[in-house]
């Protein structure tokens, strides 16, 4: 192989996000070189379909050729200025107001961040200011939960619940609480929905006893769990939540880093599908499609009031905030991407088709290697297993890995997680696109169940 082939720059020289460390500098990436629509194509040209959706990002679809136009336009107009005190950009104002009207509630203020996991520690640290302009400094823990995705900063990382994430980095633990995981699958649950919904608030509610609620600031919660398995809570769940939150005065942190921008058939799912108004949002990933990182933290008028008429004179100013906060070209590609997404009604399209793929995927669980199938409209995950055998065993894991390695010799692009096939398609995909997606994942099943036979996974 020449040196010059990406192939061997890239195992010579980049260390991925979670790479594996055994196989560093032996094992070769698949490095993608181009890409369209639903489809990327790889350094030798094979095709393939994308059900990652880059990594839960994609909303438009690749190659939109108005956004890559408006991102031009905007860097040869003016690439970059300081976003930092009374400094600001055309495009950062504007976004700020379409963000504005498109969230719910009075959640009005924007801060502008680099990605979700900055928006995530943004959100967090605006908590933490919060009450400690109101003169309650101790009110600085945080709730989160087992088996969320927060991202990848120390405080983000320190959030997250994925316990295989959990390696030999360092970690908040004094003031950083997980709370159990919400997920309830109608499937294999053995309670109901609001069973399942008054344990998990009994729970809580014991959790801030523990703590004491003078000492909470913030709860940070997923929607719908995205990164530790596609894992629905049950109806109620959040609102019930809510109301905990608001009984002890802590604030709510609605993480839609994956659930915003579309994938759940709405901009912005908190209120539209599970009825909340939280204190603030957090969106990165579908708000630019990919195109540009961004990310943002919505804050309600409440809280950002409150923290400007509470400011000390002898030191105003809100230390936080990042040199490419606001990034004029980013903010162009977003405000391109919402655009798009209203003219083209993507939303509406997703409500269509995203029942339709969780439909045909359910059809898989007839597969004896399918633990379970979960989702919600262009997010989900078929979870493998050797019959008999639960959770990321090294066995089910192996399975994942066999169906996965299946699916992109066919031509289809899944995400590998512990013993999960996680899929997020681009928010354009079609219904033929769906019955491609699921028929490879069907074939793929079928090849590692004959390798089971045969006494494969090891």
């Amino acid at each position: 192989m020449a040196p010059d082939d990406p192939v061997a720059q890239d195992t010579r020289h980049v260390l991925h996000p979670w790479a594996d460390l055994t196989v560093l500098g032996k094992q070769e990436s698949l490095i993608i070189s181009e890409a369209n629509g639903v489809e990327v194509s790889d350094s030798r040209g094979k095709k393939y379909l994308d059900a990652i959706g880059g990594m839960w990002c994609v909303t438009v679809g690749y190659g939109n050729e108005e956004l890559t136009r408006a991102i031009a336009a905007q860097a040869l107009k003016m690439a970059y200025f300081t976003p930092f005190g009374d400094v600001s950009s055309e495009p950062a104002a504007k976004l700020a107001a379409m963000l504005a009207e498109l969230s719910p509630g009075d959640l009005n203020r924007v801060q502008f961040t680099t990605c979700g996991s900055t928006a995530v520690e943004s959100a967090v640290r605006i908590a933490h200011y919060y009450y400690a302009s109101q003169g309650r400094p101790e009110k600085h823990h945080v709730l989160a939960r087992v088996n969320s995705y927060h991202g990848s900063t120390f405080l983000a990382a320190s959030l997250s619940g994925k316990a295989v994430d959990r390696t030999t980095f360092h970690y908040e633990s004094d003031w950083v609480h997980h709370l159990e995981n919400p997920v309830h699958d109608p499937d294999n649950a053995q309670v109901s929905a609001q069973e399942r919904v008054d344990a998990l608030t009994a729970g809580m509610e014991a959790a801030i006893a523990r703590i004491g609620a003078g000492n909470i600031a913030c709860y940070v919660a997923e929607p719908v769990l995205a990164s530790g398995g596609v894992l629905v809570p049950p109806p109620g769940y959040h609102e019930a939540a809510l109301e905990v939150c608001r009984r002890h005065d802590i604030l709510y942190i609605s993480d839609e880093v994956v659930t915003g921008f579309g994938r759940l058939g709405h901009f912005f799912a908190s209120e539209a599908k599970f009825g909340i108004v939280p204190d603030m949002i957090v969106t990165a990933k579908g708000l630019t499609s990919g195109y540009q990182p961004l990310g943002a933290v919505l804050v309600s008028d409440r809280v950002a009031n409150a923290i400007a008429e509470a400011a000390n004179p002898e030191k105003p100013v809100f230390s936080n905030g990042f040199t490419y906060s606001g990034h004029p070209v980013a903010c162009a590609a977003a405000i391109a991407n919402i655009e798009i997404m209203r003219r083209e009604d993507i939303c509406g399209h997703v409500r269509e088709v995203g029942p339709y793929f969780i439909r045909r995927l359910r059809e898989l669980r007839s597969s004896p290697i399918v633990a379970a199938v979960r989702g919600d409209h262009l997010m989900a995950c078929v979870e493998c297993h050797v019959p008999g055998e639960v959770g990321p065993t090294a066995r089910n894991q192996a399975m994942a890995r066999r169906v996965d390695a299946y699916c992109e010799e066919a031509g289809l692009l899944v995400r590998p997680y512990e013993n999960l096939c996680i899929m997020s398609p681009p928010l354009v995909v079609t219904k033929g696109g769906i019955d491609r997606i699921v028929d490879i994942m069907a074939e793929s099943l079928a090849r590692a169940e004959r390798d089971l036979g045969a006494g494969a996974p090891e």
